[in-house]
């Protein structure tokens, strides 16, 4: 269990041998916080249990869903009576060093073989990870004993990706013992995720009549919004640009989160204050109000007078202008919202096969076999697959490759099938990705140049077909692109459509070109064009180095896919499919 941010986990044995032995000794190798009081330190916890290892789990942007659990035909462990089931739920992926922790259990129910736990188990979920999840379920003997103690029904393993792509987020796992094909009950798993307000308000803001601060010009207004916090300080949480030399500015229009302006709370006061900026650096105070949410979203558009209690009480004051503010509230949907309603994610592989990766015989060879590791390609194809090919039902993922010859007196053909038929691209599972990539390495000769273009426009004209799917088209690469231009325009064609691109750099090329697809902070434009939104994300795969390769590297390019997924069907204007009746 999670104890003032420490989680215990095993690491005494490795997990092949933890799962030889799970019949005999994973009750006792486990965490028993069933007899821990909340009054033990965790210094007497380490000292019961010297098995077991303090494990920080790193942080970051997750989201956090509920897992609640229900059991049904669960296997009767008592002579008398029915078992009174426990399930004790554990996480296993990079960010625990691929050991299984504890992290919650559900309360036990008297005589029941299908209990409604009413516990749930919350997880800190990261798309851009795998994260396997095992059930335990125990029929307790001993309330205040540790696991070891109880009767053992069974387990099941699956992962977050599993679960959420299911429609509904609905997941059956079957209980079962190891070296046993019995089936001994299942667990019934619905996953919530738990809802912060995600909602967006959208403002435009004109001043009108703004005091005039300035002696020789008129005044550079700029706006403040803050709040009060739970000790009545204020909170400064947005800010507008400074409009030069004018009493009635009309600021760019914005966006702030509901949760950044209020809290979700509709009547929390909010202040404007309005301040005219000086050149160097200080600022004069022109006007304050005081708004609320509910206030702003009661008319379409509402008008505040700027006041300057300084001059209130002159007889003549008014007030210090006006600012007239429209306020839209958008609804904000979640990507586990999308998933839920039954969207999916596709996936597409695309190899280079060009000469600048070496003679695949060789061992110098980004391309070359080597029976005790994978190579680069297959390193990246594994590590980008095996989170996305939980979200597909289907799991037939298309490969192809590009840069090579197949004769060679022929022509470089800069986009083939894998398979060897060009009809049917199609790969069962990141298995059969990877086996067509093998297979297809003696029957091409390397050659060039290297073209992005009709990988990219190939994806583009399948993602448009796409009903309520979004693809991930996977390039690795060794090199520089050879049609640069082109790529860029078949980008920006691509960003108006449900896809994204991982570009993945293998090898100790020059990259550095490829920086200006992966546009962060600025949106690629050409030719008077732009993308709609920003859909590349290029990583050199020399950054990553060690044994946790898959992990980094899959968090590294995967981090971003969920809010391109969501910006693009937001964009579009389509929202999670209503729940079927």
């Amino acid at each position: 269990r999670d104890r003032g941010g420490l989680v215990c986990a095993a690491t005494a044995a490795s997990e092949a041998a933890y799962f030889a032995e799970i019949q005999q000794s994973q009750r006792d190798s486990e965490l028993s916080s069933s007899s821990l009081r909340p009054q033990e330190s965790l210094q007497s916890l380490l000292l019961s249990r010297d098995s077991f290892a303090v494990m920080a789990v790193a942080g970051g942007d997750a989201t956090k869903v509920q897992m609640h659990i229900v059991g049904r035909n669960l296997k009767k462990m008592d002579i008398l009576s029915e078992s009174d089931p426990m399930v004790v739920v554990f996480l296993k992926s990079g960010r625990t060093n691929d050991q299984f922790i504890e992290i919650g259990r559900t309360e036990m129910i008297k005589n029941s073989a299908n209990p409604d736990f009413a516990t749930p188990i919350t997880v800190d979920y990261f798309f851009e990870e795998v994260q396997t999840i095992r059930f335990c379920c125990y029929d307790v003997d001993k309330v205040s004993g540790p696991l070891s103690a109880q009767d053992f029904i069974g387990e099941a393993y699956t992962t977050m990706g599993q679960m959420l792509g299911k429609l509904g987020g609905q997941y059956e796992a079957k209980l079962m013992v190891q070296g046993d094909s019995k089936i001994r009950g299942s667990l019934i798993i619905k996953c919530d995720e738990q809802q912060s307000n995600k909602d967006i308000l959208n403002f435009q803001i004109t001043g009108h009549h703004l005091d005039k601060k300035d002696l020789f010009g008129k005044s550079d207004p700029f706006l403040e919004f803050s709040k009060l916090n739970a000790l009545s300080s204020p909170i400064m949480f947005h800010r507008t640009e400074v409009q030069k030399k004018t009493l009635d500015p009309v600021w760019q229009p914005f966006s702030i989160p509901v949760a950044a302006f209020c809290n979700g709370d509709r009547d929390r006061p909010v202040t404007i204050n309005c301040f005219d900026w000086d050149s160097d650096g200080s600022r004069d105070f022109i006007g304050q109000c005081e708004t609320t949410m509910r206030a702003l979203l009661s008319s379409p558009e509402v008008t505040l007078a700027l006041i300057n209690q300084k001059k209130f009480e002159k007889k003549k004051y008014v007030n210090s202008g006006e600012i007239r503010i429209k306020c839209k509230l958008e609804e904000s949907h979640s990507f586990i919202e999308y998933l839920h309603s039954g969207f999916q994610l596709g996936f597409s592989v695309a190899v280079d096969f060009t000469a600048s990766n070496g003679d695949p015989r060789l061992p110098t060879s980004l391309h070359h076999i080597n029976p005790y590791a994978p190579n680069a390609y297959a390193t990246a194809i594994q590590s980008v697959g095996a989170v996305i090919q939980d979200y597909d039902s289907d799991k037939l993922f298309p490969a192809v490759g590009f840069g090579a010859k197949f004769h060679p007196a022929g022509e470089t053909i800069h986009c083939f099938s894998l398979t060897g038929n060009e009809q049917n691209p199609f790969c069962a599972g990141i298995d059969g990705v990877l086996q067509a990539y093998y297979q297809t390495l003696p029957r091409v000769i390397l050659h060039g140049p290297t073209y992005f273009a009709p990988i990219i426009q190939q994806a583009a004209q399948a993602a448009s077909r796409l009903d309520h799917c979004y693809n991930v088209l996977l390039i690795i690469t060794d090199g520089i692109i050879n049609d640069m231009d082109k790529t860029i325009m078949s980008i920006i064609d691509a960003s108006y459509l449900p896809m994204s691109i991982i570009i993945i750099g293998v090898g100790m090329a020059d990259f550095s070109a490829m920086d200006q697809l992966d546009a962060d902070g600025k949106l690629l434009s050409f030719q008077g064009r732009t993308a709609a939104r920003d859909i590349v994300q290029f990583v050199p795969m020399n950054k990553f180095q060690g044994p946790n390769t898959h992990y980094l590297l899959a968090r590294e390019v995967l981090a971003e896919l969920p809010d391109q997924f969501v910006q693009h069907f937001k964009l579009r204007g389509i929202k999670p499919l209503p729940p079927a009746t």
